[in-house]
């Protein structure tokens, strides 16, 4: 597979989450047994992405040090005979380099994607937001099938999407698909959070994507938006527009988007992943059957 690497935006202060994001990144709250971006990055690997390049942020340090290496942490495991807990750090393994640069100023996620240019250059890439998991417990291959299409079919950019409810459309990106929709359909244009009555469809953008180096030109072209940021719906809209080739592949059934960015979101995930952990997620599921009993009577 040559695309091999992956843009990975963690800048955002994630100020829906505060105070719980005061001091620590968004990305790096536990989902279960794991940080989201874990989950992320992991889900990545599976796809055969070796090179990740995360756009950070003030107060994001907590990212690489997640990531390197911590021979200490190893070391004292094994010698107080903790052999058993060193299976949760076999992420460190993983099959993955990881690059770091700055997005100095909060211009929005467009600007982030622009911030990876020097070190993308020509090639294309995939971008996965750092706050979104797809797929429980992170098992989906998503990546892997849009860089199948974008390659056997050309294409200048294939964006994921979900289906949500009518009433969610006004939340998100919306598809307008040039023809039928299946797996795989072609993408006329994309709707930033249109009105439940003026969605052209109820297909959300999913946190993927996948780019030929053609959207880094767009992303100069577009005017910023407020607060002057610049928005990838934008520039992918205008690479659209100006007839590059744009392709959509929808999520499975077994493949929902969660997206950690408000508490309801949040807590929801949480609850799903604890609750079918392997060890703990039967005693978990007892006990919230107990509480909601109790509420009952």
């Amino acid at each position: 597979m040559s695309i091999d690497i992956a843009v990975v935006p963690v800048a955002g202060h994630g100020t829906r989450l505060l105070p719980a994001t005061k001091s620590q990144p968004k990305e790096m709250l536990s989902v279960g047994r794991k940080p989201v971006v874990q989950y992320v990055v992991e889900e990545l690997g599976l796809s055969g992405i070796q090179r990740l390049l995360f756009i950070t942020s003030h107060g994001k340090a907590s990212i690489e040090q997640h990531f390197d290496f911590d021979e200490q942490l190893g070391g004292y495991l094994r010698e107080t005979g903790r052999e058993e807990q060193l299976k949760a750090l076999e992420f460190e393994r993983l099959n993955m380099e990881y690059f770091y640069t700055r997005q100095r100023r909060q211009l929005g996620l467009g600007h982030a994607v622009l911030c990876a240019r020097p070190l993308i250059g020509s090639q294309p890439f995939v971008v996965a937001l750092g706050d979104s998991i797809i797929g429980l417990h992170a098992q989906s291959d998503i990546v892997r099938r849009m860089i199948s299409q974008f390659e056997s079919n050309h294409a200048d950019v294939v964006v994921a999407f979900e289906e949500v409810a009518p009433e969610e459309v006004v939340h998100y990106g919306i598809a307008q698909p040039a023809g039928e929709v299946s797996e795989v359909f072609q993408l006329e244009k994309l709707v930033e959070k249109p009105s439940r009555e003026e969605a052209p469809s109820n297909l959300a953008v999913a946190a993927r994507y996948v780019f030929s180096p053609a959207i880094f030109d767009a992303l100069t072209r577009i005017k910023p938006g407020k607060g002057g940021e610049l928005q990838l719906t934008d520039a992918i809209s205008l690479m659209l527009d100006g007839g590059c080739k744009g392709l959509g592949v929808t999520l499975s059934k077994t493949e929902r988007r969660f997206d950690i960015g408000n508490f309801d979101s949040y807590f929801r995930t949480f609850a799903e992943f604890a609750m079918s952990d392997p060890e703990y997620g039967a005693s978990l599921r007892s006990f919230v059957r107990q509480l909601l009993d109790r509420e009952e009577t």
